[in-house]
């Protein structure tokens, strides 16, 4: 007789495996909002290049892995020291800090994520990234937003009733479904665009036109009543099923009875919703260890299926980047199937922390598999980490996120029923005849593709000034073609039997690094360097960063990095593109001490023969208040000062962003040099963004 307590067990289910190659669904979103400055491109066909010379990550820069009671020490010493951590950064009296996530590197370095609030007011758009040595000593710091939380007032001159109705007309607008408003709209303060100011946010319940539950915010100005952003709450995402062959799965035993319940992955449960649209549905429990039979037809299958890639996810995220769960705590979502009727999605919901996957057309097609599974999951991590608000530019690179790790989970798998590739939801057909969808009356071939993402007929290949307004699911397209680039190159190859053909925007040949380093890069940018509000320029940004810290900013990754987003439209080439020299960036904060000691941000130049030349370009981005009490200096590789900018220049001005030209010909050009800033006064904050050495 077998005991009442829960143990672990495994079960099997059999799925067909012969794949369908057909597409897969990409779904709805909202337009909206940011766009960064850089230049548009055609795209052509770039050759194949050989593989840049293996090297390994800097000792002691890559992130370890984090049992939940090491990361809940961590933010118990974060949440100790915040208040400091607020003086440190020059916060205002009335501001706060709030630890969200914790990261740290196996060298000691922490990279602590928090939000803030004003006057106990939520700071939409204020979260940051505070970056300290192993001493505790700040290094860098990444913002959400580099304006001072300053409102002109935490009085609303707006009632919340106002506010209500604005939302409600806004979901009304976007074609909700029995829209209502559950909780009163809460003040907050809005800081991801323009000056920080007193707004209400308001959710939006009900259900989209697909009929996915609906989670619309809505910001509305407390003071003047205008509707300042809008976006939607729900990610959703798409993918394949019933293709992964017999698997093992994580279940538990009570008695006679076993359930879905995987009690080695945070007790991960999955439920079937039995067509309904609400709550959790009933656990898979049964009296055998055996679900499902590889027939949609059994409610069991979908269930396995959803159970195998959450457990897959789970597993890629604790043995690839030491992330145990979602949110780092060792405790699991949980996955609802068969919700709705034929209907054609998935998604990801923060309120519940859960992945719900529909049954697609006919309710013979749920969309259960790999990679929809580490998509939807995905979302619940960059949700926890970055939190990269789902609309404009940087709903984009939400989508993209998911996509990205969707297919890494897939490479990981390793599972020969369905091998790993760069197409999300390669082997379902969703309508069940082979025809293309139609989605809002605009033809939607529904699979995406990373080396072209143009190809599915609505996805973008490459950024251009516009791409904010686009649908995410399509805004997605260069982030994903970045990844491909910079994994696999451009040009034409042959992966696990799939052929691709990658151009770039600029027509010139990438070298890609491979999928282990460029998967590293983006998790590493993800969890440490993106925000809220990140845009393609802050990604650009981001992975750099990430590069720098893991193989050097001289390194072999970092030129691939450059030149994998240039192939998609964003910023410039290794070699400065298009004939503009040759430069050497440190795109890492430095905080700048508040009347303190100088700091310094270094860029180590390589690769060039004999002196520096007299013309050497010096581009400086300080974000700093009244910088007139800073003094600029770069200091040469044998310690020479050249004087940027003295004390008193600039005057009450903000911020700096400009070329010096330094007649630096008696230097040598190889070596490590230094931007050095130092602030004589108090009572101003700021930081170094970025600065760049140009060898023209």
């Amino acid at each position: 007789m077998r005991s009442s307590s829960s143990r672990r067990g495994t079960s099997h289910r059999r799925t067909p495996h012969t794949p369908r190659r057909t597409a897969a669904v990409a779904l709805a979103g909202v337009a909206a909002l940011i766009a960064a400055a850089v230049q548009s491109g055609t795209a052509t066909a770039a050759p194949e290049q050989a593989p840049p010379a293996a090297s390994k990550a800097i000792p002691g820069s890559e992130s370890v892995k984090l049992s939940p009671a090491q990361r809940a020490a961590l933010i118990r010493k974060a949440e100790a020291g915040k208040a400091q951590t607020a003086r440190d950064l020059g916060l205002g009296a009335k501001e706060k800090l709030v630890v969200r996530d914790v990261v740290k590197d196996a060298d000691g370095t922490v990279h602590t994520r928090y939000e803030r609030t004003y006057d106990g007011l939520p700071v939409l758009g204020g979260d940051l990234v505070v970056k300290t040595a192993a001493s505790g000593a700040t290094k860098s710091v990444v913002k959400a937003t580099r304006a001072a939380i300053k409102p002109a007032t935490t009085t609303a001159a707006v009632s919340a009733a106002k506010a209500r109705k604005q939302a409600l007309a806004a979901a009304k607008a976007d074609d909700t479904k029995s829209a209502d408003v559950d909780k009163a709209p809460r003040k907050v303060i809005w800081a991801a665009n323009g000056k920080p100011v007193l707004a209400y946010e308001t959710v939006v319940g009900g259900l989209q036109e697909d009929g996915t539950p609906n989670e619309l915010h809505v910001v509305t100005d407390a003071t003047t009543g205008a509707k300042l952003y809008e976006y939607q709450g729900i990610e959703t995402g798409t993918g394949n099923t019933m293709y992964s062959g017999t698997v093992t799965l994580g279940t538990t035993q009570s008695g006679s009875t076993y359930n879905l319940t995987d009690g080695t992955r945070g007790n991960h449960k999955t439920y079937n919703l039995n067509r309904g649209t609400s709550g959790t549905g009933t656990l898979f429990s049964g009296p055998d260890d055996v679900w499902g039979n590889g027939s949609p037809s059994n409610a069991e299958t979908a269930g396995a299926d959803a159970h195998y890639g959450a457990a897959l996810t789970w597993d890629y995220y604790k043995n690839v980047h030491g992330r145990s769960g979602i949110k780092g705590d060792g405790v699991g979502a949980y996955s609802r199937v068969h919700y709705g009727n034929n209907y054609v999605n998935a998604f990801w919901s923060d309120s519940c922390f859960c992945m719900t996957y529909g049954d697609g057309s006919g309710n013979t097609h749920p969309l259960t598999s790999i990679d929809v599974a580490g998509h939807e999951m995905t979302h619940g991590v960059t949700s926890n980490t970055a939190g990269l608000v789902y609309s404009g530019e940087s709903g984009g690179l939400n989508e993209a996120t998911s996509d990205i790790f969707g297919s890494t989970v897939e490479f990981y798998a390793n599972n020969s029923s369905d091998v790993g590739d760069y197409l999300i939801g390669e082997e379902i057909d969703i309508n069940g005849d082979g025809s293309p969808l139609r989605y809002m009356d605009k033809p939607s071939n529904p699979l995406r593709y990373m080396d072209k993402p143009s190809k599915d007929g609505s996805s973008k290949d490459s950024w251009y000034s516009g791409i904010g307004s686009v649908d995410v699911h399509y805004s997605s397209g260069p982030a994903n073609h970045f990844f491909y680039l910079l994994s696999e190159g451009s040009g034409t190859k042959t992966i696990n039997g799939v052929t691709y053909n990658s151009a770039t925007s600029d027509g010139l040949p990438v070298t890609g690094i491979g999928r282990d380093k460029a998967e590293k890069i983006w998790f590493r940018a993800l969890t440490t360097k993106f925000t809220s509000n990140t845009n393609y320029a802050g990604a650009r940004t981001g992975t750099l960063a990430a590069t720098g810290e893991l193989y050097g900013t001289d390194s072999a990754e970092y030129k691939a990095v450059q030149d994998a987003w240039a192939g998609v439209n964003v910023g410039t080439r290794s070699g400065g593109g298009g004939g503009g020299g040759t430069s050497f960036e440190n795109t890492a904060d430095v905080a700048i001490p508040d009347r303190g000691a100088a700091v310094n941000s270094p860029v180590t130049v390589s690769g060039r023969t004999g002196n520096a030349p007299s013309n050497l370009q010096v581009s400086v981005d300080i974000v700093h208040t009244y910088i007139g009490d800073l003094k600029v200096d770069l200091v040469a590789p044998d310690g020479t000062v050249y004087t940027l900018k003295g004390y008193g220049t600039g005057g009450s001005a903000d911020n700096i962003n400009t070329t010096y030209t330094v007649n630096a010909s008696s230097e040598v050009a190889n070596g490590v040099w230094n931007l050095r800033v130092q602030d004589n006064a108090a009572i101003d904050t700021g930081y170094i963004n970025s600065w760049k050495l140009t060898f023209p």
